[in-house]
Protein backbone atom coordinates (compact mmCIF):
# COMPACT_ATOMS: atom_id res chain seq x y z
CA UNK A 1 0.00 0.00 0.00
CA UNK A 2 1.34 3.26 -0.74
CA UNK A 3 1.90 5.80 2.37
CA UNK A 4 -0.02 9.07 1.76
CA UNK A 5 1.28 11.95 3.96
CA UNK A 6 -1.11 14.43 5.68
CA UNK A 7 -0.11 17.98 6.11
CA UNK A 8 0.46 17.29 9.73
CA UNK A 9 3.30 15.14 8.21
CA UNK A 10 1.84 11.61 9.33
CA UNK A 11 0.67 8.61 7.53
CA UNK A 12 -2.73 8.93 6.47
CA UNK A 13 -5.75 7.11 8.49
CA UNK A 14 -5.34 3.90 6.51
CA UNK A 15 -1.39 3.77 6.99
CA UNK A 16 -1.77 4.75 10.65
CA UNK A 17 -4.42 1.93 11.59
CA UNK A 18 -2.40 -0.84 9.83
CA UNK A 19 0.58 0.71 11.74
CA UNK A 20 -0.61 0.93 15.15
CA UNK A 21 -2.41 -2.59 14.23
CA UNK A 22 0.66 -4.32 13.59
CA UNK A 23 2.14 -2.60 16.77
CA UNK A 24 -0.77 -3.95 18.94
CA UNK A 25 -0.31 -7.45 17.37
CA UNK A 26 3.87 -7.67 17.46
CA UNK A 27 2.87 -6.72 21.15
CA UNK A 28 0.46 -9.60 22.19
CA UNK A 29 3.05 -11.93 20.34
CA UNK A 30 6.03 -10.73 22.36
CA UNK A 31 4.19 -10.64 26.04
CA UNK A 32 2.78 -14.39 25.18
CA UNK A 33 6.03 -15.31 24.73
CA UNK A 34 7.32 -13.78 27.54
CA UNK A 35 4.78 -15.84 30.11
CA UNK A 36 5.43 -18.74 27.61
CA UNK A 37 9.21 -18.43 29.07
CA UNK A 38 7.55 -17.93 32.58
CA UNK A 39 5.45 -20.80 32.52
CA UNK A 40 8.63 -22.84 31.00
CA UNK A 41 11.08 -21.42 34.00
CA UNK A 42 8.64 -22.32 36.36
CA UNK A 43 7.60 -25.94 35.69
CA UNK A 44 11.40 -26.78 35.35
CA UNK A 45 10.84 -27.47 31.33
CA UNK A 46 14.07 -25.47 30.18
CA UNK A 47 16.05 -27.72 32.83
CA UNK A 48 14.23 -30.78 31.45
CA UNK A 49 15.36 -30.18 28.03
CA UNK A 50 18.66 -29.03 29.07
CA UNK A 51 18.97 -32.49 30.02
CA UNK A 52 18.66 -33.49 26.10
CA UNK A 53 16.71 -33.18 23.13
CA UNK A 54 13.15 -34.88 23.96
CA UNK A 55 9.93 -36.01 22.51
CA UNK A 56 6.50 -33.96 24.43
CA UNK A 57 6.28 -37.63 26.51
CA UNK A 58 9.90 -37.71 27.49
CA UNK A 59 9.80 -34.22 28.56
CA UNK A 60 6.77 -34.16 29.90
CA UNK A 61 8.08 -37.15 32.09
CA UNK A 62 11.51 -35.47 33.09
CA UNK A 63 9.47 -32.45 34.29
CA UNK A 64 5.98 -34.15 36.09
CA UNK A 65 3.79 -32.44 33.78
CA UNK A 66 1.00 -33.15 31.32
CA UNK A 67 2.05 -34.57 27.94
CA UNK A 68 -0.59 -32.95 26.04
CA UNK A 69 0.26 -29.30 27.27
CA UNK A 70 3.72 -30.23 27.04
CA UNK A 71 3.28 -30.47 23.35
CA UNK A 72 1.61 -27.22 23.43
CA UNK A 73 3.92 -25.41 24.54
CA UNK A 74 7.04 -27.28 22.75
CA UNK A 75 4.85 -26.51 19.54
CA UNK A 76 4.72 -22.39 20.71
CA UNK A 77 8.45 -22.54 21.63
CA UNK A 78 9.94 -23.96 18.23
CA UNK A 79 7.17 -21.69 16.40
CA UNK A 80 9.00 -18.79 18.73
CA UNK A 81 12.39 -20.24 17.80
CA UNK A 82 13.13 -20.66 21.36
CA UNK A 83 13.86 -24.22 20.87
CA UNK A 84 14.61 -25.64 18.08
CA UNK A 85 13.18 -29.18 16.34
CA UNK A 86 14.66 -31.91 14.47
CA UNK A 87 12.05 -32.76 11.96
CA UNK A 88 8.96 -30.51 11.87
CA UNK A 89 7.24 -33.18 9.56
CA UNK A 90 7.33 -35.84 12.29
CA UNK A 91 4.36 -36.83 14.21
CA UNK A 92 3.44 -34.46 16.73
CA UNK A 93 3.79 -37.23 19.66
CA UNK A 94 7.63 -38.30 17.94
CA UNK A 95 9.44 -34.56 17.20
CA UNK A 96 12.20 -34.24 18.96
CA UNK A 97 12.97 -30.77 20.67
CA UNK A 98 16.37 -29.23 21.78
CA UNK A 99 17.75 -26.43 23.44
CA UNK A 100 20.68 -24.76 22.25
CA UNK A 101 23.67 -23.75 23.77
CA UNK A 102 22.95 -20.30 23.12
CA UNK A 103 19.31 -20.18 24.47
CA UNK A 104 20.44 -21.99 27.41
CA UNK A 105 22.14 -19.51 28.42
CA UNK A 106 19.47 -16.87 27.69
CA UNK A 107 16.95 -18.83 29.50
CA UNK A 108 18.77 -20.90 32.72
CA UNK A 109 22.40 -19.46 33.36
CA UNK A 110 21.24 -17.02 36.21
CA UNK A 111 25.22 -15.18 36.18
CA UNK A 112 25.11 -14.76 32.54
CA UNK A 113 24.86 -10.72 31.49
CA UNK A 114 22.51 -12.32 28.55
CA UNK A 115 19.73 -14.00 31.68
CA UNK A 116 16.88 -12.92 30.25
CA UNK A 117 14.16 -14.64 32.08
CA UNK A 118 13.58 -12.28 34.49
CA UNK A 119 11.61 -9.87 32.23
CA UNK A 120 8.96 -12.99 31.92
CA UNK A 121 8.86 -12.97 35.96
CA UNK A 122 8.00 -8.67 35.66
CA UNK A 123 5.36 -10.03 33.49
CA UNK A 124 4.05 -12.24 36.10
CA UNK A 125 4.28 -9.84 39.11
CA UNK A 126 2.16 -7.28 37.50
CA UNK A 127 -0.78 -9.16 36.68
CA UNK A 128 -2.05 -10.04 40.43
CA UNK A 129 -2.08 -6.24 40.98
CA UNK A 130 -4.27 -5.28 37.92
CA UNK A 131 -7.33 -4.33 39.52
CA UNK A 132 -5.65 -2.53 42.13
CA UNK A 133 -3.72 -0.61 39.69
CA UNK A 134 -6.69 0.31 38.11
CA UNK A 135 -7.81 1.71 41.25
CA UNK A 136 -4.65 3.37 42.19
CA UNK A 137 -4.91 5.03 38.84
CA UNK A 138 -7.99 6.43 39.82
CA UNK A 139 -7.43 7.47 43.05
CA UNK A 140 -3.91 8.58 42.89
CA UNK A 141 -2.71 5.73 45.67
CA UNK A 142 0.10 3.70 45.10
CA UNK A 143 0.54 -0.25 44.91
CA UNK A 144 2.96 -1.71 47.89
CA UNK A 145 5.63 -3.45 46.48
CA UNK A 146 4.84 -6.33 48.63
CA UNK A 147 1.47 -7.03 46.80
CA UNK A 148 3.41 -7.84 43.83
CA UNK A 149 4.82 -10.48 45.24
CA UNK A 150 7.87 -12.91 45.03
CA UNK A 151 7.86 -13.34 40.91
CA UNK A 152 8.04 -9.24 41.31
CA UNK A 153 11.03 -10.17 43.81
CA UNK A 154 12.25 -12.87 41.69
CA UNK A 155 12.34 -10.23 38.89
CA UNK A 156 14.38 -7.67 40.54
CA UNK A 157 16.88 -10.46 42.14
CA UNK A 158 17.71 -11.76 39.33
CA UNK A 159 17.77 -9.09 36.44
CA UNK A 160 20.67 -6.93 37.92
CA UNK A 161 22.37 -10.13 39.84
CA UNK A 162 24.82 -10.72 36.50
CA UNK A 163 25.69 -6.64 35.74
CA UNK A 164 26.74 -7.19 39.85
CA UNK A 165 28.50 -10.15 38.80
CA UNK A 166 30.56 -9.13 35.78
CA UNK A 167 30.57 -5.43 35.93
CA UNK A 168 30.33 -4.21 39.65
CA UNK A 169 34.05 -4.87 40.62
CA UNK A 170 35.31 -4.60 37.30
CA UNK A 171 34.03 -0.97 35.71
CA UNK A 172 31.76 0.40 38.32
CA UNK A 173 33.67 0.60 41.42
CA UNK A 174 36.69 2.05 39.35
CA UNK A 175 35.00 4.27 37.36
CA UNK A 176 34.88 6.31 40.57
CA UNK A 177 38.03 8.40 41.14
CA UNK A 178 40.13 6.47 44.27
CA UNK A 179 37.15 3.79 45.43
CA UNK A 180 38.52 0.93 43.99
CA UNK A 181 42.10 2.15 45.78
CA UNK A 182 40.28 2.71 49.49
CA UNK A 183 37.96 -0.57 49.24
CA UNK A 184 41.13 -2.46 49.13
CA UNK A 185 42.87 -0.49 51.72
CA UNK A 186 42.95 -0.55 55.84
CA UNK A 187 41.65 -0.02 57.39
CA UNK A 188 38.40 -1.84 56.04
CA UNK A 189 36.62 0.27 54.37
CA UNK A 190 32.50 0.61 55.19
CA UNK A 191 30.31 0.44 52.65
CA UNK A 192 26.31 1.22 52.81
CA UNK A 193 24.15 -0.37 50.15
CA UNK A 194 21.09 1.67 50.16
CA UNK A 195 17.77 -0.27 49.00
CA UNK A 196 19.97 -3.28 48.59
CA UNK A 197 16.92 -5.72 47.94
CA UNK A 198 18.02 -9.21 47.46
CA UNK A 199 21.30 -8.51 48.43
CA UNK A 200 23.46 -9.48 45.47
CA UNK A 201 25.11 -6.02 44.99
CA UNK A 202 26.46 -6.08 48.87
CA UNK A 203 27.82 -10.24 48.65
CA UNK A 204 29.61 -9.58 44.75
CA UNK A 205 30.92 -6.45 46.39
CA UNK A 206 32.15 -8.05 49.36
CA UNK A 207 33.50 -11.29 47.36
CA UNK A 208 35.12 -8.53 45.35
CA UNK A 209 37.42 -6.76 47.91
CA UNK A 210 37.94 -9.40 50.73
CA UNK A 211 38.12 -6.94 53.43
CA UNK A 212 35.23 -4.19 53.09
CA UNK A 213 32.27 -4.55 55.59
CA UNK A 214 29.27 -3.85 54.43
CA UNK A 215 25.58 -2.78 55.62
CA UNK A 216 22.57 -3.43 52.95
CA UNK A 217 19.48 -1.95 54.05
CA UNK A 218 15.94 -2.99 52.74
CA UNK A 219 12.16 -1.99 53.51
CA UNK A 220 11.24 -4.95 52.26
CA UNK A 221 11.38 -7.58 54.73
CA UNK A 222 11.44 -11.27 52.53
CA UNK A 223 14.24 -9.35 50.72
CA UNK A 224 16.75 -8.89 53.46
CA UNK A 225 15.42 -12.13 54.05
CA UNK A 226 17.02 -13.42 50.88
CA UNK A 227 19.54 -11.45 51.02
CA UNK A 228 21.00 -12.93 54.59
CA UNK A 229 20.50 -16.35 52.87
CA UNK A 230 22.59 -15.37 49.98
CA UNK A 231 25.62 -13.63 52.14
CA UNK A 232 25.72 -17.13 54.47
CA UNK A 233 25.76 -19.33 50.87
CA UNK A 234 28.37 -16.78 49.57
CA UNK A 235 30.32 -16.86 52.53
CA UNK A 236 30.11 -13.58 53.34
CA UNK A 237 28.18 -13.35 55.74
CA UNK A 238 30.40 -12.60 58.27
CA UNK A 239 31.19 -8.94 56.93
CA UNK A 240 27.85 -8.28 55.38
CA UNK A 241 24.98 -7.18 57.61
CA UNK A 242 21.39 -6.38 56.52
CA UNK A 243 18.97 -4.52 58.18
CA UNK A 244 15.27 -3.74 57.58
CA UNK A 245 14.92 -0.14 57.45
CA UNK A 246 13.24 2.86 55.43
CA UNK A 247 16.27 4.33 52.90
CA UNK A 248 15.14 7.92 54.36
CA UNK A 249 16.48 6.01 58.05
CA UNK A 250 19.02 3.62 56.59
CA UNK A 251 19.22 1.75 59.46
CA UNK A 252 23.17 1.79 61.38
CA UNK A 253 24.85 5.48 61.56
CA UNK A 254 27.75 4.51 59.87
CA UNK A 255 30.16 7.02 59.44
CA UNK A 256 30.83 4.87 55.36
CA UNK A 257 33.50 5.29 53.11
CA UNK A 258 31.20 4.94 49.85
CA UNK A 259 27.62 4.09 49.60
CA UNK A 260 25.70 2.39 46.97
CA UNK A 261 22.20 3.21 45.24
CA UNK A 262 21.14 0.34 42.64
CA UNK A 263 18.42 0.62 40.43
CA UNK A 264 15.67 2.24 43.66
CA UNK A 265 16.27 5.93 43.38
CA UNK A 266 13.29 6.40 41.12
CA UNK A 267 11.07 3.98 43.43
CA UNK A 268 11.55 6.10 46.64
CA UNK A 269 8.56 8.14 47.65
CA UNK A 270 11.30 10.60 48.91
CA UNK A 271 14.33 10.67 47.18
CA UNK A 272 15.98 13.85 48.61
CA UNK A 273 15.62 12.59 51.72
CA UNK A 274 16.99 9.24 51.69
CA UNK A 275 20.07 11.19 49.55
CA UNK A 276 20.40 13.58 52.40
CA UNK A 277 20.05 10.82 54.75
CA UNK A 278 23.07 8.96 53.30
CA UNK A 279 24.80 11.94 53.22
CA UNK A 280 25.10 12.20 56.93
CA UNK A 281 26.40 9.38 57.41
CA UNK A 282 29.40 9.36 54.80
CA UNK A 283 32.55 9.71 56.21
CA UNK A 284 35.01 13.09 55.55
CA UNK A 285 35.67 12.33 51.60
CA UNK A 286 33.05 9.59 51.19
CA UNK A 287 31.53 9.01 47.90
CA UNK A 288 27.75 7.86 46.63
CA UNK A 289 27.34 5.45 43.72
CA UNK A 290 23.88 6.10 41.87
CA UNK A 291 23.28 3.38 39.58
CA UNK A 292 19.72 4.05 38.01
CA UNK A 293 17.97 3.41 34.74
CA UNK A 294 19.25 4.96 31.31
CA UNK A 295 16.46 7.31 30.32
CA UNK A 296 16.67 9.64 27.42
CA UNK A 297 17.36 13.41 28.74
CA UNK A 298 14.64 14.71 27.14
CA UNK A 299 11.20 13.56 25.98
CA UNK A 300 10.80 12.71 22.56
CA UNK A 301 7.59 11.05 20.67
CA UNK A 302 7.68 8.59 19.16
CA UNK A 303 10.31 7.20 21.81
CA UNK A 304 12.95 4.79 21.08
CA UNK A 305 13.01 1.00 22.54
CA UNK A 306 14.72 1.96 26.13
CA UNK A 307 12.47 4.66 26.00
CA UNK A 308 9.30 2.42 25.66
CA UNK A 309 10.38 -0.06 27.91
CA UNK A 310 11.29 2.48 31.00
CA UNK A 311 7.95 3.80 30.39
CA UNK A 312 6.40 0.31 30.87
CA UNK A 313 8.15 -0.92 33.87
CA UNK A 314 7.26 2.83 35.32
CA UNK A 315 3.29 2.51 34.57
CA UNK A 316 3.08 -1.06 35.89
CA UNK A 317 5.54 -1.39 39.13
CA UNK A 318 7.56 1.95 39.73
CA UNK A 319 5.34 5.00 39.76
CA UNK A 320 2.33 2.98 41.57
CA UNK A 321 5.11 1.41 43.81
CA UNK A 322 6.49 5.10 44.41
CA UNK A 323 3.29 6.23 45.53
CA UNK A 324 2.38 4.17 48.20
CA UNK A 325 3.29 7.55 50.57
CA UNK A 326 2.02 11.05 51.18
CA UNK A 327 3.18 13.07 49.67
CA UNK A 328 5.72 11.39 46.95
CA UNK A 329 8.12 12.31 44.33
CA UNK A 330 6.10 9.99 42.57
CA UNK A 331 9.14 10.12 39.91
CA UNK A 332 8.75 7.02 38.12
CA UNK A 333 11.28 5.04 35.98
CA UNK A 334 12.03 7.79 34.02
CA UNK A 335 14.27 9.37 35.88
CA UNK A 336 16.02 11.55 33.80
CA UNK A 337 19.55 13.48 34.82
CA UNK A 338 18.34 16.87 35.35
CA UNK A 339 15.77 15.03 38.08
CA UNK A 340 18.22 13.63 39.31
CA UNK A 341 21.10 15.92 39.93
CA UNK A 342 18.27 18.65 41.27
CA UNK A 343 17.95 15.73 44.02
CA UNK A 344 21.24 15.28 44.95
CA UNK A 345 21.55 19.41 44.88
CA UNK A 346 18.52 19.61 47.06
CA UNK A 347 20.02 16.93 49.71
CA UNK A 348 23.12 18.78 50.18
CA UNK A 349 25.66 17.55 47.90
CA UNK A 350 27.84 19.72 46.00
CA UNK A 351 29.06 17.53 43.33
CA UNK A 352 27.25 15.51 40.99
CA UNK A 353 28.60 14.35 37.80
CA UNK A 354 27.97 11.58 35.42
CA UNK A 355 30.12 8.48 35.21
CA UNK A 356 31.97 7.17 32.29
CA UNK A 357 30.55 3.80 32.12
CA UNK A 358 28.93 2.61 29.20
CA UNK A 359 25.82 0.25 29.55
CA UNK A 360 22.41 -0.06 27.42
CA UNK A 361 20.19 0.35 30.67
CA UNK A 362 21.73 2.12 33.10
CA UNK A 363 23.33 5.56 33.66
CA UNK A 364 25.62 6.10 36.95
CA UNK A 365 26.42 9.25 38.90
CA UNK A 366 29.15 10.11 41.58
CA UNK A 367 27.80 12.04 44.14
CA UNK A 368 30.14 13.79 46.92
CA UNK A 369 30.31 16.74 49.16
Amino acid sequence: MTTVETTTGQPATGDAQEALVGQLVAGATGAFELLSVWVGQRLGAYAALDAGPATPQELARRAGVDERYTREWLEHQAAAGIVSVDDPAADPEQRRYRLSPAHREVLLDETSPYYATPLAMALAGVAPVLTQLLQAYRTGAGVQYAEYGEEMRDHNASMNRPMYEHDLASSWIPAVPGLAERLSAAPPAQVLDVACGSGWSSVCLARAYPQVRVDGVDADGPSVERARRHATEAGVADRVTFHVADAAEPGPAGPYDAALIFDALHDLPHPVEALAAVRQRLSTGGVVLVGDLRAPEVFTAPGGDVDRLLYGFSLFHCLPAGRTRTPSAATGAVLRPDTLFDYAQQAGFSEVEVLDIDHDFWRFYRLAG
